[in-house]
């Protein structure tokens, strides 16, 4: 695996966790294709048109062959990650991550310029290439790395790489279904709330109303996530879900209203429920929690909303609990 191509003194804040995740995944050329023709890994909002014998990868959003150590990493950033990533990665930055650049060029994108460095760096496995671009994509800013051993240089040369990179491009979302293929569950019942974010592995937050915060306290929330761990014996179960109610958005009261264990899709569970009224103007609200154990992992169900609705909202929660299955 190669080294990390910038480190956190590149980078500020949030753009140095965008930079991060790049690092722990990864170890005149032809004129940008349309975006009907670009490959998008599954849960990725950028794609592009990988040169052939690369293939969307499984474990990370980009592609791959693996047979000759070839990567393409994608990884989206938000729209202003561009100005500063631009000016952080100098070649003196990068000297200090072990990367050598040879070249900084740009490439003419339909959004943009994106800007495009390539260097040589010391792996694991041996000297590799990189292509780093910073390509801005409308609303958001896409970080590409091709990066590849000196042997795979005769199947993958420069103008195949440049013309992948020229192709890159943006979808405006990620179809539900694909969203929904990433999490460690099924999910086979919405319930007509909808999908706001997955957190690939983890989590889905589905609501309804047009506010994705959890703060818009005035709609209905539902976080369904996924976590090792849990309670083994039953006795300590009600303890761990009432705890667990510590992950709520801010209110300025709660009170538990009932909790009791139950059987959840036919396996142990705990049932948490609350009121209470928001900072913002004292709204009455309520809150359900289930918790769903299994061998060594469990499911964390997390509905809010306003209680006048609550009846019928409680329902639709409901309904999407039983919809849960294993993957």
């Amino acid at each position: 695996m190669s080294r990390c191509p910038v480190g956190r003194s590149l980078v500020g804040r949030s753009l140095a966790l965008g930079l991060l995740v790049a690092c722990v995944v990864s170890a005149a050329g032809p004129m940008p294709a349309a975006a009907a023709e670009a490959v998008f890994p599954l849960g990725s909002r950028i794609g592009l048109v990988p040169p052939p014998g690369l293939k969307p990868s499984v474990t990370f959003s980009g592609f791959e062959d693996r047979a000759n150590s070839v990567f393409i990493r994608l990884i989206a950033l938000p729209a202003n990650a561009f100005a500063e990533i631009q000016k952080s990665m100098t070649d003196t930055a990068l000297s200090k991550e072990g990367m050598s650049v040879e070249r900084r060029d740009s490439i003419a994108l339909p959004t943009g310029t994106a800007i495009l460095l390539v260097a040589q760096q010391e792996a694991n496995a041996g000297r590799i290439r990189k292509w780093l671009m910073i390509a801005p994509l409308g609303e958001i800013t896409a970080l590409v790395s091709f990066e590849m051993p000196s042997k795979a240089a005769t199947s993958y040369p420069e103008a195949t790489v440049r013309a992948a990179l020229a192709s890159v491009v943006a979808r405006a979302q990620v179809p539900v279904q694909e969203q929904l293929a990433l999490l460690p569950f099924k999910l086979s019942e919405l319930a007509g709330l909808r999908v706001v974010r997955v957190v690939p592995g983890v989590a889905i937050q589905l609501t309804e109303g047009p506010r994705d915060t959890l703060e818009a306290l005035d709609q209905a929330h539902l976080v369904i996530s996924f976590a090792p761990g849990g309670p083994q014996r039953s006795s300590d179960r009600g303890h761990f879900a009432r705890a667990a109610l510590s992950g709520l958005p801010p209110l300025k009261t709660l009170r538990i209203v009932s909790s009791e264990p139950m059987r959840i899709g036919g396996q142990p569970g705990y049932e948490v429920r609350a009121e209470g009224t928001t900072q913002e103007d004292g709204s009455d609200v309520q809150i359900v929690q289930w918790l769903r154990f299994g061998t060594g992992a469990y499911l964390r169900i997390l509905g809010i909303a306003p209680k006048p609705d609550w009846t019928k909202t409680f329902m639709r929660f409901r309904a999407v609990r039983d919809g849960l299955g294993p993957r």
